[in-house]
Formats: C-alpha cells, structure tokens, sequence
C-alpha cells in the first residue's frame, strides 16, 4: 500500500523564498491479517510420530526434564525413504509487538518449517535452547550455548537415523533471536556448523548490532560467519529489513550464495508462511533449487 503525502518545501528563486508543494511518498505495509491463511500448521501431540502428526519428544539424557524439542513428519511420509530436515529456532519470548504479533519464546511457536514445505516432502523439527541449569527450554536468549549446540546435533542425528532424515540436506532456520541463531548456534563451531545444506534467516541477522550477550560483537559474529564455506543463505525481513543485512555481509568482505527477500507486511511474525503470499512461493522455490543442485553434483 503506497500513501501520497503532500509535503511543503521552501526553495530560494531570485533571492526570494517561496513554498512549493511536492510530493513525497511514504510506504504503509498492509498487516498480515489483510491476506488470506491457507495453511494451518497440527496441533501437537504425544504420539508416536507419524505422517502429518507434529508430536513432543526428549531427548533420553533430559528424561526427567521439561526440555523437549518437536517432530513433525510429512503427510506424504513413507517408511524407508529419505526427506530433507528443516530443523527451526523460535524467537524470543514472551514478545508482543505494537501490531499484536506474539512471540512465545517456545518451540510450539515454530512456523516457518510447515509454511515453506506446506507440510509435505520434508522432515520438521522445532529445535528448543537448553536452560542454564538443563532443566527446562529457554525462552529468551540462549541459556547454555553449549548444551543447545549438543541437544541440536544429537536430535538431528536421531531423527535422521529413526525417520529416514537426508544427513546431506538438512535445513537450519529460525525468525528473529532464532534468526540470529542460524549463524550465533549454527555456525558456532566446526562441529554443528557441518550439519547444514543451508540457512533461512528470517527477522535479525547475527552481528548486525551488540546485544546484551557474549560474543554478540561483529568481530565475533564474523568469525562464525567464515564457517559457512559458500552454502546458501535465504535472508528475509517484514518492510524493507534486509538492507541493513545487505550492507552488513557485502562489508564483511565474505563471499557466498546469500539471497535477500523483503516481506511486504509490517509484522514482525514468522507466520507469513502460513499466508497465501507470492514471497512463500519464492522461498519454497529457492528451498528447491537448492536440493536440486545438491542432487547434480
């Protein structure tokens, strides 16, 4: 939605001031509320997972915890074959924004997976962060880094080896602190960061400011960002959001396969791909592609 404004300019003619009105323009992004939800992502169960179900797990060393993680198996799921993974971070919380978007902090609040694979051909898991005392998930920020990073790779191992995950194409995504985790956990050290085909970051971008944790410092933020070797990233943001990223990584001096989409809403959610929008088109198409080279090679 673009809004005209008439704005009033003094200009200086022949040494005479006088006000002359032109036009600016200001853009309104329309709320995501406007569009139409196609896909709606299952209720979660305790089941045993199975095709279409979205079911809670733990780990066997969190047994007698409150930590747990996800699974979501496609409705197309067949025994014996294999899927890629999309493995997913929630954001903060709990956060509502000045537009009503909520954000829980919690894992149940993972979208993105379901909305770019409309549930189906891929593997989704809602990835917790572990609590500083491994007793519960972390909602805001990062908790133990350490045993995330761990909880992480032992999960995707798991589900890998029980549900027929392809080790060769699994996914790391997350919206806003979670987008910031694709690199700021993703690419923490050689070990987690050679889990990865490829990243989705949507909503925040590690390094791009200092927030009020370790190593959160662009010094730091770009030396994980060395790790990634070249693999996509697809890097998105409500409004016109990327920018800041663009300038950021062509700064870097880093080269690699970086794709940068702007979402027209002026939300902060990681619902958009719940939403009939061209944008979701252009991510699951990019999710492809990025499938198919790895295919080719």
């Amino acid at each position: 939605m673009i809004k005209n404004v008439l704005v009033l300019s003094m200009i200086l003619i022949l040494g005479t001031v006088q006000l002359v009105a032109q036009e600016d323009i200001i853009v309104e992004f329309p709320d995501i509320e406007s569009f139409q939800q196609d896909l709606f992502v299952p209720e979660i169960t305790e089941a045993e997972p199975e095709a279409g179900k979205r079911v809670r797990q733990t780990l066997k060393p969190y047994k007698n915890t409150e930590v747990y993680h996800l699974v979501y198996l496609p409705i197309n799921y067949k025994e014996g074959r294999k899927y890629p993974v999309i493995v997913e971070f929630p954001g903060n919380g709990p956060y509502t924004s000045t537009y009503g978007d909520i954000s829980t902090g919690r894992v149940e609040g993972c979208n993105l997976g379901y909305g770019v694979s409309e549930g189906k051909d891929f593997i989704w898991i809602s990835m917790p962060f572990i609590s500083v005392d491994g007793q519960q998930n972390q909602k805001w920020w990062w908790g133990d880094i350490e045993a995330t990073k761990r909880y992480c790779i032992d999960t995707v191992n798991e589900v890998c080896a029980k549900y027929g995950g392809d080790r060769a194409n699994v996914f790391l995504a997350g919206f806003s602190r979670g987008a910031i985790a694709v690199n700021y956990i993703g690419l923490h050290d050689d070990e987690i960061s050679g889990l990865w085909r490829a990243f989705i970051a949507n909503s925040h971008y590690d390094g791009l400011k200092s927030w009020n944790y370790p190593d959160s410092d662009k010094t730091s933020a770009l030396e994980r960002l060395k790790r990634l070797n070249g693999r996509p990233q697809f890097i998105c943001s409500e409004k016109e959001g990327t920018v800041k990223s663009k300038n950021y990584i062509r700064q870097s001096g880093i080269q690699g396969d970086f794709t940068f989409m702007d979402i027209p809403i002026r939300n902060h959610t990681n619902t958009w791909v719940l939403y009939d929008l061209e944008e979701r088109k252009i991510i699951k198409t990019w999710l492809l592609e990025v499938i198919q080279k790895n295919r080719v090679k």
